[in-house]
């Protein structure tokens, strides 16, 4: 996957950003207020790359993250992530939730039980608020406790989280309190 640069591209929710180098992507990111703060944010997050053409992996990865967006039922499993610098506990929690399939739900406490210790459920969240490559790695798919809406980092927070989550058609897991 090369050269490496990142790129804005048009979805359903607005315009997002992508950012790669020779082993995948190496940042994705939701819209910010706007396209110009979306293209800031990607320069202020990858000083070292250029906005230019993506490859064709990469834009096979932009036409999938816009198709999830617009109420496709993908899992973006197959979209190639260059996970260097990612801590070996963050990359575990994105593994997961990368098995989350779209309309589905968890909780970070359910997460935290399959890392094998139930307490981990707060640094499950701080590792998917720090999640660079929200869709691909779908932590909007991750609630708190009793099915609440939990944290999201993105531009525009909870309500953008439950957006999405209404795009997938989500439900809750039985047992949870309604999303909407």
């Amino acid at each position: 996957m090369n050269p490496t640069g990142f790129a804005l591209f048009t979805t359903a929710i607005g315009a997002c950003g992508i950012a790669w180098g020779p082993r995948g992507l190496v940042g994705v990111q939701l819209p910010e207020a706007g396209d110009s703060a979306t293209r800031a944010r990607m320069a202020r997050r990858f000083p070292a790359l250029n906005e230019c053409e993506p490859p064709p992996e990469v834009q096979r990865a932009m036409a999938s993250i816009r198709a999830l967006l617009q109420g496709e039922p993908l899992d973006l499993a197959e979209i190639e992530l260059d996970l260097d610098g990612v801590s070996e506990f963050h990359q575990r929690v994105y593994a997961i939730a990368r098995r989350i399939p779209p309309g589905r739900t968890r909780t970070y406490g359910d997460i935290a039980e399959e890392l094998g210790d139930k307490g981990l459920a707060r640094a499950v969240g701080q590792a998917l608020g720090l999640n660079p490559f929200a869709p691909v790695v779908p932590c909007h798919r991750v609630l708190a406790a009793g099915g609440k809406w939990g944290g999201f980092s993105a531009h525009g927070g909870a309500a953008s989280k439950l957006r999405m989550l209404a795009i997938e058609g989500a439900r809750p897991e039985s047992g949870t309190a309604p999303l909407f």
